[in-house]
């Protein structure tokens, strides 16, 4: 094995074994370095085992192969565990690298009207043409659908019938399902050893439990859709979680106590691929989004920047590391944990599927398979260490965090239903007290202009502004008035200042100002003097006027809160 550092993803990961032509085509739920091989996708199809980097054994395998899972079926001594692969419908279990086992689905059930066209095709009492509109007429009407026969017969041109129906008419009909996706399940110990149930997910969308040793149903479960992902949790004896990812381009979340989901998560687009990290799930959608979801909710999301081609889980328990790799169409291999991109793996080619685990005395394999057959091993070095900032541009660390919201307590959930069967009449109350604050706020605002309570006058001819500041601690005290002309281009003329006070309290030099010329924008500073006469300790206010030579009411008026 070479130890050369690999390009581009930080110098974390050593180059361990590239075989360009291995000739390998697989995808993540078949490559366990026991390989599922597609072959040509109509031939060829083989199950590999490597040992190291070297094929060791080749099986052939009847048709392509939808999952691969290994297994331990029983509790004996030496503990080597079983192969399971999905195959068409049936599941062939190999145990020491030779055949053990073979499971099939059970048949699905037959159209009742279907078994009788057949039936009378058979004794002669109808022809090939009369037996293809009675089939399209059941195919239109019928609930269970027809099966594979009568729809490759409805199919066929007319001269091709006769030959079809002389060859089945004296078979019996089957409708046979075949496996979309295969998981595990462990039984009743949670240990890494422990034995495990065979999860099945099957083009009819129901979920099969099998038994390890009696290969019988233990449990059937049924889906709106096709199930084409799984992820399993828990355990079949205790308590369980199956997480399926189906074709319509929902989630579906199973439980041991129901036969149905009691979840469902709508995703933006379709899944490419599922992976569980802790109590959250993340899923790869081909919008070139990953999207996080916690059991009930969606957590967060990030744009991958390009398309996703396969998935897969990155734990270590021995760091109490989690991410998830990320294969994408550009030929990178992204590493994510929650929203932030931690490293980036540069391949020769697109890979195709993703396997990360301990793999002969190394605890960090990584195992990929590119697009033209190739076959990858890298080793994650020992000192390498993953900082929890974003490698890529975007938005902060803290922008992820969630905010720690309280529990709904009783009193919030009794305001929430009075307010569900009242809000009628809440929302007529707060519209009625609403339009009452405007019409207080509306009188009060007018009182205020023609008295000239307002800091800025209300006069377009003379637009004023005047702010007082009082200086001192007593007894006594230096009132200055800041006033200023607001106008763009005018002065203002004739203006006075009067002050008035409780003139028991408050002696003032200058009760009366006149203000000379105003300029527009400048700030004029008017100054006095008040000395308090009073020995009580008490204060009272002192009300400013800014007067115009021949008006009653003044321009300006201040309360000032004397200290």
């Amino acid at each position: 094995m070479s130890s050369a550092e690999s390009s581009g993803d930080g110098g974390k990961w050593l180059d361990a074994h590239y075989d360009p032509v291995a000739g390998i085509y697989t995808f993540s739920s078949c490559n366990r370095l026991v390989v599922g091989d597609l072959g040509s996708g109509s031939s060829g199809m083989k199950l590999k085992v490597y040992r190291g980097t070297a094929l060791m054994s080749e099986s052939t395998l009847l048709d392509l192969p939808a999952g691969l899972v290994a297994f331990f079926m029983d509790l004996h001594e030496p503990r080597i565990p079983a192969v399971a692969v999905a195959s068409g419908p049936c599941i062939y279990v190999y145990k020491n690298l030779r055949p053990y086992f073979k499971f099939t689905l059970p048949g699905l059930e037959i159209n009742t009207l279907e078994q009788d066209v057949w039936q009378q095709v058979k004794e002669g009492q109808i022809n090939p043409l009369t037996l293809k509109e009675m089939l399209e007429s059941i195919r239109k009407k019928a609930d269970v659908p027809l099966s594979v026969r009568s729809l490759s017969f409805l199919s066929l041109e007319p001269h091709e019938m006769d030959e079809f129906v002389e060859l089945l008419k004296h078979q019996p009909i089957k409708r046979q399902t075949v496996i979309t996706c295969i998981g595990t399940l462990k039984k009743n110990m949670a240990d890494e050893d422990g034995v495990s149930c065979l999860v099945i997910g099957t083009e009819s969308g129901e979920v099969f439990v099998l038994d390890p040793e009696a290969f019988i149903i233990l449990s059937k479960m049924t889906l709106p859709a096709v199930p084409t992902i799984m992820d399993v949790t828990g355990q079949f004896d205790v308590e369980f979680r199956i997480t399926a990812v189906c074709r319509n381009g929902n989630i579906y979340i199973l439980r041991r106590e129901s036969d149905k989901p009691k979840y469902c998560i709508e995703l933006s687009s379709h899944a490419v691929g599922l992976v569980r990290v802790g109590k959250n799930v993340v899923v790869g959608c081909t919008d070139e989004t990953l999207q996080g979801f916690t059991q009930k909710v969606k957590a967060l999301e990030d744009r991958a920047r390009r398309a996703i081609v396969t998935m897969a889980s990155m734990d270590l328990p021995t760091r109490g590391f989690q991410a998830v790799l990320v294969g994408l169409a550009n030929c990178e291999v992204q590493l994510y944990r929650d929203k932030n991109l931690l490293s980036t793996i540069k391949t020769p080619d697109v890979v195709t599927s993703i396997c990360f685990g301990r793999y002969g005395r190394e605890d960090g394999t990584l195992i990929m398979t590119t697009k033209g057959g190739g076959l990858m091993v890298k080793i994650l070095k020992r000192t390498a260490s993953f900082d929890d900032r974003d490698s890529a541009p975007g938005p902060p660390l803290a922008q992820s965090i969630r905010l720690n919201v309280p529990k709904k307590t009783k009193l919030y959930v009794d305001q929430t239903l009075r307010e569900r069967e009242s809000g009628l009449a809440m929302h007529r109350a707060f519209q009625m007290d609403l339009s009452r604050l405007r019409l207080a706020a509306a009188k009060a605002y007018v009182k205020a202009l023609e008295s000239s309570l307002t800091p800025m006058s209300a006069s377009l001819a003379e637009p004023l502004k005047m702010n007082a500041v009082v200086q001192g601690l007593g007894p006594s005290f230096k009132l200055t008035l800041n006033v200023q002309n607001t106008a763009a281009c005018r002065p203002v003329t004739n203006l006075a200042i009067s002050f008035l006070y409780d003139e028991s309290l408050y002696r003032m030099r200058n009760p009366y100002m006149r203000i000379p010329l105003l300029v527009p924008g400048l700030i004029y500073p008017v100054e006095t003097f008040v000395e308090c006469t009073s020995d009580k300790g008490i204060s009272d206010v002192i009300k400013v006027f800014v007067l115009h030579e021949g008006r009653s009411s003044p321009l300006l008026t201040a309360h000032i809160n004397m200290p």
